[in-house]
């Protein structure tokens, strides 16, 4: 009998019909795999379970009876457990104190540290990470606090456990730890949903996966038919014929060049780099190498602390943002949400943010251009948005991730920066980020992005340049990249 039933549930937000009639079950200790696209439905239905959010029609079953699941509260009551892709935790708290955040034990109306402390203990074990439960949050890596959340669920003694791209900021170390805690509970009888638009991870740990497109039940997966050609149909409801569009050309002239370039992070590494105009240029390396630095660095989010940044040979004071827009560089940051968009912001106003100096008339807002440039781009970019004026907050990952990128291709930028571009998207709108990054370079568009999808870098560049520790260990021309290549220079092997 399964632990766990979903019959017909809808749900409808302004515009959107985000869940249409959805039917999925889980047995106790199965790993149930939860797929599709962006926007395809999945966070909604499992925020649903969650009590996050209430279903407009259909019902819940838990033992083969009918419940209602009107709050958080009511969801631990039941025995589920969400956890979220973003964290929810506060760093200025202990490890222990997040761990058993709101639902403190008491002992005469008194918190009880003691059994906090042990109760945190004992989760802390489950999951292999072995560090003090007083250890303040905001000390610990992200990997580390993303484990933490895991910690958090598994203290509820949770019947059945969500877990939304529980691997989007782990090291492969940690994800494999926690692939083995996924498994000690499977054998414990947890019924585990797993949502993860890495295939891989859904091909070795699922024992069965259910797919949603466009709000709807689009197909279900037995074990021996988990292969990723299946899953990718049913999630896009085409082949993929072409995965990375790239095709390698000649480049141009140089067209950004770093001469001793010190990130304040790494300050005992001066970099040298070119890159050449129509150029796919792919930064790999392990998590700390500094990829990010460096690109923020470029960007003027951070000072340079020695050394020239030239654009067309000219050299640049990149003091800041405005700096580097000036220059013809823009940059997608690693996380769209804190620092690529206002998600309280109408997808026409977040495009216009960048260029805001074009869209006026006599000191006034244009607002009527403003629209008109936005809804060019939502058709060029196939951003699924009712309209314009769509609140971002309201699309899926990879419809906002394209409204970023939306944002700077109003300026025509020179040099297109790319942090972590198809982080947390799934593999329909990856595609469509990578069609987009070769039509740009197609056009003279030098574009720098730093991946830690190892397949990514070697479909996309023509030429790969590798960190470890904030130098340069190497560069690859794409004739050369392959993943021991790679990893030889990111484990500090110089060329």
């Amino acid at each position: 009998m399964p632990l766990l039933q979903v019959h017909g549930i809808k749900k409808r937000f302004p515009g959107v019909l985000a869940l249409d009639a959805v039917d999925m079950a889980i047995e106790p200790g199965e790993v149930l795999a939860v797929i599709g696209e962006n926007g395809a439905g999945k966070s909604t239905l499992m925020k649903i379970l969650a009590g996050i959010q209430a279903s407009d029609e259909g019902e819940i079953l838990i033992d083969d009876k009918p419940v209602t699941i009107d709050s958080p509260r009511r969801a631990t009551e039941l025995g589920i457990a969400l956890i979220h892709q973003e964290l929810n935790l506060c760093d200025n708290l202990t490890v222990a104190a997040n761990i058993y955040l709101g639902r403190e034990p008491r002992t005469f109306g008194l918190i009880d540290r003691e059994a906090i402390h042990q109760g945190a203990t004992t989760a802390l074990a489950q999951i292999g990470l072995n560090i003090a439960p007083n250890t303040l949050l905001r000390e610990l890596p992200i990997g580390h606090q993303q484990l933490i959340e895991i910690a958090k669920a598994l203290s509820t003694q949770a019947r059945v456990l969500i877990m939304d791209e529980p691997t989007s900021s782990l090291t492969s170390e940690e994800a494999k730890a926690l692939f083995t805690v996924i498994n000690d509970l499977r054998d414990r009888g947890v019924a585990i949903v797993y949502i993860s638009h890495r295939l891989s991870e859904v091909t070795a740990l699922a024992d069965r996966v259910t797919v949603l497109r466009d709000g709807q039940n689009a197909g279900e997966l037995p074990r021996t038919e988990i292969l990723h050609n299946a899953m990718v149909s049913l999630m896009v409801g085409r082949n993929v014929s072409q995965y990375y569009a790239h095709q390698p050309h000649e480049a141009g002239e140089i067209i950004l060049q770093a001469g001793d370039l010190v990130v304040p992070a790494w300050p005992e590494h001066p970099l040298n780099f070119s890159v050449h105009r129509g150029e796919i240029v792919g930064i790999a390396g392990l998590v700390g190498a500094g990829r990010t630095e460096l690109l923020q660095v470029l960007f003027g989010i951070a000072p340079a602390l020695a050394g020239r940044v030239l654009i067309d040979g000219d050299p640049q004071t990149l003091h800041s943002p405005v700096d580097a827009i000036r220059a013809g560089l823009a940059l997608v940051p690693e996380d769209r949400k804190q620092q690529g968009l206002i998600l309280e912001m109408a997808v026409a106003d977040n495009i216009g943010l960048p260029g805001l100096h074009r869209h006026h008339r006599m000191g006034f807002a244009d607002y009527a251009r403003q629209n008109a440039d936005a809804e060019q781009l939502i058709q060029r970019l196939s951003i699924r948005t009712p309209d314009a004026g769509q609140i971002v907050q309201y699309l899926s990952g990879g419809n906002q991730q394209k409204v970023v990128l939306a944002k700077w291709l109003a300026l025509e930028p020179r040099v297109l920066l790319l942090d972590e571009p198809t982080r947390g998207i799934d593999v329909g709108a990856k595609e469509e980020i990578y069609r987009l990054m070769e039509e740009l370079a197609a056009t003279g568009v030098a574009v720098l992005f730093a991946s830690s999808e190892m397949e990514e870098i070697l479909g996309m560049s023509d030429r790969t340049f590798v960190m470890h520790e904030g130098h340069i260990t190497g560069q690859l021309q794409r004739a050369d990249l392959s993943e021991e290549a790679i990893m030889h220079l990111a484990t500090g092997k110089a060329a």
